[in-house]
Formats: C-alpha cells, structure tokens, sequence
C-alpha cells in the first residue's frame, strides 16, 4: 500500500477517535436528553437499512435491481412468515447463489 493509503487510515482513525471523545466532554457526566436518546436510538435501524438498500440496489454506481434483492426478498418472506434470522440468512444466501449460479 502506498503512504497515501495509510495516510487516510491514519486520518480516518483519528476523525473517529475525535468524534467519539466529543460527546463524552460536551456532556460532562449529564444523561442525555429524552429526544437525542430516541434519536441515536432510531440511528442504528436506518444505517442499517441504508446499507442493505445500497449493497442490494446499487449496482457500479447505479441504482438497480439484480438477484441480491431476490435473495432479500426471500429472506424477508421467510421473516414475515415468523422464521429465525438464522434460516432467513440462510434462504436468502441460498436463492441468491442459486440465481447466480444459473444465470
């Protein structure tokens, strides 16, 4: 890897090290209020969907639909109709490697 690349590292670790510290100092022991709670609380769940719309949908930059969102769809069935997230894992893995696999 070239110095560029561990130069970005670097700064990436030390951004995220600063955002981290922040709260903590702003706060000085303080509970955080009801409405940031619910709030950062909501946070995970979105990020969350957010990543799995974009490795689902996006496609080289490109919004588009291929057999990832297939295989998340079957999955999703498999959870609306009260399955583990292990065997929704698992039947999502497996109709997407079976449509990859035919075409």
């Amino acid at each position: 890897m070239s110095v560029d690349v561990w130069l970005l590292i670097g700064a990436c670790a030390a951004v995220t090290a600063l955002i981290k510290g922040v709260g903590p100092v702003a706060l000085g022991g303080r509970p955080l209020p009801a409405r940031a709670t619910g709030v950062i609380t909501l946070l995970a769940p979105a990020l969350l969907a957010a990543l799995v719309v974009t490795g689902v949908a996006g496609q080289d930059g490109h919004l588009g639909l291929g057999v990832e969102a297939v295989g998340v769809a079957a999955g999703g069935a498999v959870a609306l109709r009260g399955g583990s997230i292990l065997v929704c894992v698992v039947v999502a893995a497996v109709v997407t490697a079976g449509l990859r696999a035919i075409g």
